[in-house]
């Protein structure tokens, strides 16, 4: 199993909208959306690669150090085969 934390969304968010758009969005928002489409070019780069299996983005899940952290309902958000 892969665990992959992103952190900057914020900041990708606003590079590619600007700054202003950015302020209108929540931060929940933003990494939401930064995981939607890092899931979607995963599943196409690891599909092309003959690889086959599942990913899920996971809401109440994080990594911090070397410790998996569950706070209140885990919650899986988004779940593709490939």
């Amino acid at each position: 199993m892969i665990i992959l934390k992103i952190s900057n969304a914020s900041e990708v968010v606003a590079s590619k909208l600007g700054k202003f758009l950015q302020a209108l969005t929540p931060d929940a928002l933003d990494q939401a959306s930064v995981e939607d489409v890092l899931l979607k070019k995963l599943i196409e780069n690891l599909a092309a690669e003959g690889l086959k299996g599942e990913v899920a983005a996971v809401k109440g899940l994080d990594l911090q150090e070397a410790n998996l952290v569950i706070h209140g309902n885990l919650h899986v958000r988004r779940h593709h085969e490939f």
